[in-house]
């Protein structure tokens, strides 16, 4: 009983004072940021960050290439300078990576309260909503999660993915292939033990936020919400939550430009060309559609049911309207001294239909087409530039007048 009573009190000071609602402000990195002075409670200072983490990854590479003689020439064929992938990934996309941070903040924030001034959240189960915020910031906030993370990058990320598939194989700043497999420069050794699993566990903890976001929607998903069925938005007063996946573009982005920079050391290097990889550049479009979009299909159920029961008891009061109307005004059964002309009845008709023509016209799936080709714009941008390995500015320029109009 004790424990059901502390649930009620919780959501009911949810309902009260609602927190604001981040998949970023919190965990131990954060905390570390915090105490270094590095951000603040509303996570600003992106500058200050964006310089310490591209200076600790970025110029530790710069300087041992150059001491090494491998920073514009030497024996290798990709010196440090001409590695497009490793300026991409360090002073593209890892600032990339920090900005998102503060885009999501910002545009989540209201979330929490957007459920409870719109009344989505029936009272009897406020208790239930609470629970799930605070499960959603528990989660944020592990640090077994983030521990178990940076096992995870050197562990998986650097000794299996990096070097199996994403290395190049071939003489480069960062290592030299041997008969016994490949020999680390010492900007190798720092590139692949302090540079790169800096920039994995970064990534890898953005994709452990979307699983939060995922896990919070699918457990909002489980509530039954007070949706509206002619609510205007055609979501039945959902649509704030769609709206969440322009949070997520400036991520996009960065997945295209990781991509695009892979990309073109293959290309300036190994002697590949961009249609050699049109798998992977699906496969990265696909995966972003997947981990933004689909969380959102959660909601598909409830939305097709709150369409249906609105079909039906519109229906039913939209017959019994048409018929009065009909009984009145086309049977004569109306006052001989009721004018037709300027007639409230009459507008009421039209607002019925309209509003029963919102009900028919509600969307179940909570993705707009605006919305998915966002998502594949943002991540497609970067990778556009290497179409110019193929053709002409202008041929390139004219194709993407060709698919866009």
């Amino acid at each position: 009983m004790r424990a059901r009573t502390t649930e009620t009190s919780e959501g009911w000071d949810l309902l009260r004072n609602p927190p604001e609602f981040s998949l970023v402000l919190g965990g131990p990195l954060f905390q570390l940021f915090r105490r270094a002075h590095l951000t603040d409670d509303a996570l600003m200072m992106v500058r200050q960050r964006l310089i310490v983490i591209v200076l600790f990854t970025w110029l530790p590479l710069l300087l041992l290439s150059a001491l090494e003689g491998n920073l514009w020439g030497g024996s290798n064929r990709v010196p440090f300078l001409f590695d497009i992938e490793v300026h991409v990934r360090f002073l593209v996309v890892l600032p990339l990576l920090i900005v998102a941070e503060l885009v999501v903040h910002r545009r989540m924030r209201p979330l929490l309260l957007q459920f409870l001034e719109r009344n989505l959240i029936p009272e009897n189960s406020m208790a239930r909503f609470s629970a799930t915020v605070a499960s959603a910031f528990r989660l944020r906030n592990s640090v077994l999660a983030e521990l178990l993370l940076i096992a995870f990058v050197y562990g998986v990320g650097v000794l299996i993915v990096w070097r199996l598939y994403f290395a190049l194989d071939t003489a480069t700043w960062y290592a030299t292939p041997t008969a016994d497999g490949s020999q680390l420069s010492l900007a190798g050794m720092w590139f692949g033990y302090v540079s790169l699993p800096i920039f994995q566990f970064l990534l890898c903890r953005w994709y452990f936020r979307l699983f939060i976001w995922a896990r919070f929607l699918w457990q909002v998903s489980r509530i039954e919400l007070s949706l509206v069925p002619t609510h205007p938005d055609s979501l039945g007063g959902l649509s704030f939550v769609s709206g969440q996946v322009y949070a997520f573009t400036v991520l996009a982005v960065a997945h295209g430009a990781l991509l695009a920079g892979n990309l073109a050391n293959r290309i300036f290097f190994l002697g590949a060309v961009l249609t050699d990889f049109k798998v992977e550049i699906a496969v990265v479009v696909i995966f972003m559609l997947c981990v933004v979009l689909c969380p959102l299909l959660v909601f598909a159920p409830q939305l097709a049911q709150a369409k249906r029961t609105g079909s039906r008891e519109y229906g039913v009061l939209a017959e019994r309207y048409v018929r009065e109307f009909d009984a009145k005004w086309v049977r004569g059964g109306a006052p001989a001294d009721e004018p037709l002309l300027g007639s409230a009845d009459i507008q009421s008709l039209a607002d019925m239909g309209n509003s029963f023509s919102v009900v028919q016209n509600m969307r179940i799936v909570p993705i707009k087409r605006d919305d998915l080709l966002r998502l594949v714009g943002a991540t497609l941008a970067p990778v556009v530039p290497l179409g110019l390995t193929m053709m002409s500015l202008e041929d390139l320029l004219k194709k993407l007048m060709g698919v866009l109009f």
